[in-house]
């Protein structure tokens, strides 16, 4: 039976907007507002703000908390500082991935673990299967939580000012706790910015207080999904999956092969040492023709990959794809071609990140 499509505490708001909405992970999302290319240009230029309250969220705390999460996570969170916050991915045995996520620090005993909408169910079976015989409580906190993002060259004024929210002293990938609310210097954009963790009343409220200051603009998952590609961030379904691996995805600095155990681990150590049979890598078209997911990459006429996200650039006006292809033409200006319908246009292998980050360090 096909589940309901859910509504994300800010739905009202962004119908009243007129935001052309569209189903994304099971949810009822807003794609666009005033437009892509106007929301994406807010981000690089000033502040925008997203509605992301469909990720996911699950508490693990407990005695054995860190040395769980250890296990499911190929980062390494031993040690490092309460107000830390580590991307890093969870792995099958095989090393195809089950999700990637952020896992904030709470306390020594205190993981809050943020999870891709698309997955939560899948994520939440995966995280129970795995803490027998771990000392640990897990909490699926998803319900509770609305989640805003505030990204953009503006946006730790916007925080001060609109939202009275001193982040000054929060630098990349940390957080703080204000009562109920979590707020940490993270984004999915390129760009500086902030993600928020509150009561839905809370959201609505900052959502109210965002929109009326005049200071950004709302921006929908269109915009979302030019930005994080310009950047080379990956999306789960895309340049992660079940069948492609961190070490395919060129992620490797995120699996820390030097921790005693995790999931995965002896099938990433081996993809590691022996190399991928297949990577994903930046390509750049000669032409203004635009590769799509799911477009054939071939070399000399043959196919050799497929394109896994593709556009042509709001930021820098190429025809550019990150694309999943054999790891013998993955060397940088390695000549290849996109069949893109019935049509042949050169390219070449390039870096994957297309525009430079700004983040504050």
């Amino acid at each position: 039976m096909e589940q309901a499509i859910k509504r994300t505490c800010l739905y009202d708001k962004h119908v009243g907007l007129s935001a052309l909405m569209s189903p994304f992970g099971g949810f009822d999302m807003p794609i666009q507002y005033s437009g892509i290319v106007d929301e994406h240009q807010a981000v690089r230029q000033a502040c925008g703000v997203f509605d992301v309250s469909h990720m996911g969220e699950v508490l693990i705390s407990g005695s054995d908390a860190e040395r769980y999460v250890n296990h499911i996570f190929t980062n390494d969170v031993r040690g490092i500082p309460i107000g830390k916050i580590l991307y890093g991915m969870m792995c099958y045995e095989n090393g195809g991935t089950v999700d990637d996520l952020l896992v904030y620090k709470m306390a020594d005993d205190r993981f809050f673990l943020v999870i891709n909408a698309a997955n939560i169910d899948k994520d939440w079976a995966w995280i129970q299967d795995q803490a027998k015989g771990y000392d640990i409580t897990l909490e699926h906190q998803s319900e509770q939580y609305g989640e805003l993002a505030v990204q953009g060259p503006q946006a730790e004024q916007v925080m001060q000012e609109v939202l009275g929210i001193d982040c000054a002293e929060l630098t990349f990938y940390t957080f703080k706790v204000i009562g109920d609310v979590i707020v940490s210097r993270t984004g999915y954009t390129g760009e500086d910015g902030f993600e928020i963790y509150a009561t839905p009343y809370y959201i609505n409220e900052c959502w109210d207080k965002l929109m009326a200051s005049g200071r950004c603009k709302p921006c929908g998952l269109g915009c979302r999904d030019t930005l994080r590609f310009e950047v080379g961030l990956p999306l789960y379904g895309d340049e992660l999956s079940a069948d492609i691996t961190p070490v395919m995805a060129g992620l490797s600095m995120f699996v820390k092969l030097d921790k005693e155990e995790f999931i995965g681990k002896e099938a990433l150590a081996r993809q590691k040492a022996e190399g991928p049979a297949k990577k994903v890598v930046g390509i750049e078209l000669a032409d203004k023709a635009i590769p799509r997911h799911g477009y054939t990459v071939l070399k000399d006429g043959q196919p050799i990959g497929e394109v896994t996200t593709g556009y042509h650039t709001i930021s820098t006006d190429k025809s550019v794809c990150m694309a999943l292809i054999d790891s013998q033409y993955a060397k940088l200006d390695t000549e290849v071609e996109i069949q893109i319908r019935k049509k042949v246009f050169p390219g070449k292998v390039v870096k994957k990140q297309f525009y430079n980050k700004n983040y504050k360090k």
